[in-house]
C-alpha cells in the first residue's frame, strides 16, 4: 500500500494498533521527549499528542520507530527494494526482451521516479506570515540551546548543475520566522550554499515538515550526490512523488506535504547553533551555522506537525537509519562485486563503525575495498571500518569478534587514516570536522593461510584489573574494563601484560557505560575515542616512515574532559512522566 501523505499513513497505523492518541496535555519542552524515548524502548504505538501546551497543532512522532511501522510504511521488507533494483541492472545488463519481461514489476516502479507536477496540493490551502512560535517544536534535551525542528525535509537546488537535493537538517529556532541551518559536511545541501556563497549568492530553501513515510526516508538516504530524493521516494513508493511550485520560492515542494517554510539562505551569514543532544547520545556543541529566513509558510487546514527524537539509542532513528541502509546497501554491490554485504551500527551512531564483507580475489584487495568506500559520499564519513570475509554475517557482532579473534594482526591488518575530516557530530578529533579513521582488515589469508586463533584466557581476570570498577570478557576476544577517571594508565599496562596475550582487544569505557548491556556497550565505545589518539597497542616500530603495530590493540573510549556532556533527562521531567504515565496511555 502507497501512503501519498503523512496522514494516510497515520490513520492506517491507528487502523493496525500501531498508533496512540494521547488527549493529556504535553509540554513540547522535555515532557514529549520523555514520553518518546521510553515509548520507542518498550516498542509501544506511535504517539499523536492533540494537546500539545501553547500550539494549536497536534503532534505526531515516532511513526516509524519499529520495524513493523517501517514495513507497513513501504509496503514490505526495506531490503527487498535494494536488492530488486540490484537484481534487474544485473539482469538487464545487457537488455534483452526476455530480461525486461521478466523484470516488468521494476521496470514499472523505475518509471515512478519522474515526479508528478500539480497546479497545487493539499500543502498550499493555506498561504500565511511565518509564526513557528504557533507550532509545537521540541525542545529535546535539557541543556539544548532552545527548539529544534527536527525532522524537517529541506529542499535546495545547486545554482551551478541546477541538481535537486532533499536533506535533513535539523533547525534551532531563535524567532518566529528565522532558524539556523545545521548543514553538516557532505550533506548536498551544504554542497548547494558553498556554490551560492561562491557566487555571493542567496540560497532559496524550502522546508516540507510531514512528508510521506518513502519521502521521509529518501531524505535520510545517503544518495549519490546529484540524485534527486524525490524522484528516488517514487522507486521506494512505488507511486510517482506529487510536486507543486512553491509560493514564493522557485523551487518545487512536496505537494501533499503538511507545512512548506519557504524562505532563503543569505551568502555569509552565520550565527551560533547548539548545544543539541544528538543521536551521538552527547550534546553537539555550538558552533556557527547558515541562518534560514522564512518569508511564507503554506499548510494544510488540519496540518499535523511532525517531529521525531534522538539521543543515546535506541531511537527511532535506528529503525530509520536501518532501512535506509537495506535499501541502499545492495546496490554496493554494483560498484564493488567484491563485497558481499556491509552494516552500519546504529549503536555506535552508524558513522561510526562499519563492518564489510568482502570476498578478497587476491591479496590485500579489501584493503582496496575499504579505501574506496571511503571515498564514497557519507560513508566517507565512516570512523572505525571492519573487514570481514564472504562467509560473516557483518550485522552479528559476534561472528565480527571471532573474525577479528582469527584473523586480525595488527603488524599486516591495522590500518590508521590521520589528521583527516570526520562526522560534524564527532566530538573526538581535535576540531570539529576533522579527526581520524581506522581500518581492521579481518579477512584472513584468501588463499587460507596463517590465521592466528586465540584461546580463553587461562587467568583471573579480576586480579588484573584491579582499580577498576568492572569487567567484562566478550567473545574471547574483547576485554571491556569499566573505569573511574583516566583510563589510559590501566589500558597501557594491561595491553602490555604476558597473561593477556590471547586477546586481540582491550578496551577502557566509563563508569556510566553499563557493559552488560550490548547497546550500550558498543555506545559506550565507539563513540568516545579518536582513533589517532586514543588507540595504542602493545608494541610499536617504524620501518623508515611506516608505523608497525604489534600484539593487543588497546582503545581508551573513556569520557575525556574536553567531550561534551553526555544526554540526561531532568529528573523532574522524569518524576513527572512516571506520574502520568498512565493516563497518557488510557
Amino acid at each position: 500500500m502507497a501512503f501519498s501523505d503523512m496522514q494516510s499513513f497515520i490513520r492506517h497505523l491507528e487502523k493496525e494498533g500501531q498508533l496512540k492518541r494521547v488527549q493529556v496535555e504535553v509540554d513540547p519542552e522535555l515532557e514529549v521527549t520523555e514520553i518518546a524515548t521510553r515509548a520507542v524502548r518498550e516498542d509501544l504505538p506511535a504517539i499523536l499528542f492533540e494537546n500539545v501546551k501553547g500550539s494549536k497543532y497536534p503532534l505526531a512522532i515516532n511513526l516509524l520507530a519499529n520495524r513493523k511501522r517501517i514495513e507497513m510504511a513501504l509496503g514490505r521488507d526495506p531490503e527487498e527494494i535494494g536488492e530488486e533494483l540490484v537484481q534487474f541492472v544485473q539482469d538487464v545488463n545487457p537488455p534483452t526482451l526476455g530480461a525486461l519481461w521478466k523484470n516488468r514489476k521494476t521496470g514499472f516502479r523505475l518509471l515512478k521516479m519522474r515526479p508528478k507536477m500539480k497546479g497545487s496540493g493539499p500543502v498550499q490551502q493555506i498561504v500565511e506570515q511565518p509564526d513557528l512560535n504557533a507550532m509545537p517544536i521540541l525542545k529535546c534535551w535539557p541543556d539544548d540551546g532552545g527548539r529544534f525542528i527536527t525532522l524537517p525535509l529541506v529542499i535546495s537546488r545547486d545554482p551551478e548543475s541546477g541538481d535537486h537535493n532533499l536533506g535533513m537538517y535539523r533547525m534551532q529556532v531563535y524567532n518566529q520566522s528565522t532558524t539556523g541551518m545545521h548543514m553538516q559536511i557532505q550533506k548536498g545541501g551544504g554542497f548547494h550554499y558553498f556554490n551560492a556563497e561562491k557566487r555571493n549568492e542567496p540560497l532559496e530553501m524550502a522546508v516540507a515538515l510531514g512528508g510521506d513515510p518513502a519521502l521521509t526516508l529518501a531524505a535520510v538516504m545517503a544518495l549519490p550526490e546529484g540524485i534527486d530524493e524525490a524522484a528516488f521516494a517514487g522507486i521506494v513508493r512505488g507511486e510517482r512523488t506529487a510536486m507543486t511550485r512553491g509560493k514564493t520560492v522557485n523551487l518545487n515542494v512536496p505537494a501533499n506535504a503538511e507545512f512548506i517554510l519557504e524562505g532563503t539562505v543569505r551568502p555569509g551569514r552565520r550565527r551560533r547553533e547548539g548545544p543539541f543532544g544528538d543521536h551521538f547520545g552527547h550534546y553537539s556543541e555550538a558552533a556557527d551555522f547558515p541562518v534560514f529566513e522564512i518569508r511564507t509558510v503554506t499548510r494544510r487546514k488540519n496540518a499535523i506537525y511532525p517531529a521525531t527524537v534522538v539521543g543515546k539509542p535506541p531511537q527511532e532513528d535506528r529503525y530509520i537509519g536501518d532501512a535506509t541502509q537495506q535499501i541502499l546497501s545492495p546496490l554496493i554491490r554494483l560498484m564493488h562485486r567484491e563485497i558481499k554485504g556491509m552494516w552500519a551500527y546504529y549503536e555506535a551512531g552508524f558513522h561510526n563503525l562499519l563492518v564489510v564483507s568482502v570476498e578478497s580475489r587476491y591479496k590485500k584487495e579489501p584493503i582496496k575495498t575499504a579505501l574506496s568506500i571511503l571515498g564514497e559520499g557519507q560513508l566517507s564519513l565512516s570512523k572505525c571500518i571492519i573487514l570481514v570475509g564472504p562467509d560473516v554475517n557483518p550485522r552479528d557482532p559476534s561472528a565480527v569478534l571471532q573474525a577479528i579473534r582469527r584473523n586480525f594482526r595488527p603488524e599486516e591488518d591495522f590500518h590508521l587514516i590521520a589528521r583527516t575530516s570526520a562526522d560534524t557530530l564527532d566530538f573526538t578529533g581535535p576540531a570539529q570536522d576533522r579527526g581520524s579513521k581506522m581500518i581492521l582488515d579481518a579477512t584472513g589469508n584468501p588463499r587460507g593461510g596463517d590465521g592466528i586463533s586465540a584461546t580463553a584466557l587461562p587467568v583471573n581476570l579480576a586480579q588484573l584489573t584491579t582499580g577498576a570498577v568492572k569487567h567484562r570478557l566478550v567473545g574471547r576476544t574483547m576485554l571491556v574494563v569499566q573505569m573511574r577517571g583516566d583510563g589510559r594508565p590501566l589500558l597501557e599496562r594491561l595491553v602490555r601484560n604476558p597473561l593477556l596475550a590471547d586477546l586481540r582487544i582491550i578496551v577502557a569505557v566509563s563508569e556510566d557505560v553499563d557493559i552488560d548491556n550490548d547497546v550500550e556497550l558498543l555506545w559506550g565505545i565507539f563513540t568516545r575515542f579518536d582513533c589517532a589518539r586514543d588507540v595504542s597497542f602493545s608494541a610499536a616500530e617504524f620501518k623508515g616512515v611506516e608505523p608497525v603495530y604489534h600484539g593487543i590493540m588497546g582503545i581508551d573510549a573513556t569520557w575525556k574532559e574536553n567531550y561534551p556532556k553526555p544526554l540526561i533527562m531532568n529528573p523532574d521531567v522524569i518524576r513527572k512522566v512516571d506520574s502520568q504515565w498512565s493516563r497518557y496511555w488510557s
